[in-house]
């Protein structure tokens, strides 16, 4: 099994940044990818960005080019945000991908973008 612990969300004004970071911990030699999705209120649970073990990326259509995933070993996945927008308000989960086709999650971390 593998632990995630997400942090690093919070309240920012519209054009602020922030940055997420993911810790996995547990069977970390099983994950293939690690991603990060977000749940706005009222919304379904969708796909912000994605990266391989390869270090290949994908990104939502919404967040190109304000948003940067990456990853500085095994166990800890970030997720640079600028430029933000309040649609961005969401709670963001740190999710991975195993070789066993099984799936984990955090807890969650807040994200407000207001003024």
């Amino acid at each position: 099994q593998v632990q995630l612990v997400e942090s690093g969300g919070g309240l920012v004004q519209p054009g602020g940044s922030l940055r997420l970071s993911c810790a996995a911990s547990g069977s970390i030699f099983t994950i293939m990818s690690m991603r990060w999705y977000r749940q706005c209120p009222g919304k379904q649970r969708e796909l912000v960005a994605a990266i391989t073990n390869g270090g290949s990326t994908n990104y939502a259509d919404s967040v190109k080019g304000r948003f940067t995933i990456s990853r500085d070993n095994a166990k800890t996945v970030y997720l640079q945000m600028n430029s933000l927008k309040p649609e961005d308000t969401a709670v963001y989960y740190c999710n991975v991908y195993t070789i066993h086709a099984s799936t984990y999650w955090g807890q969650g971390t807040q994200v407000t973008v207001s003024s």
